[in-house]
C-alpha cells in the first residue's frame, strides 16, 4: 500500500512563513487527517490539520 502524501502550503513557525512543500498524511489519535513535512528553507518540522478522516 502506497503512502498518502499531500502537496501544499504549510505555515512554517521558525521562517514565519507560508511555504510550499510535500508532506506525508497521517492520522492521529482522534481520528484528524495530518500531513507532515519539513521546510525547504531551514528543515524545521511542518504540520498541516487537513480535517477528520
Amino acid at each position: 500500500m502506497a503512502k498518502e502524501t499531500w502537496e501544499g502550503e504549510f505555515y512554517c513557525v521558525k521562517c514565519k512563513a507560508k511555504r510550499n512543500a510535500t508532506g506525508e498524511v497521517v492520522v492521529n489519535d482522534k481520528g484528524t487527517k495530518m500531513a507532515k513535512g519539513k521546510c525547504p528553507e531551514c528543515g524545521t518540522n511542518l504540520n498541516r490539520i487537513l480535517g477528520r478522516a
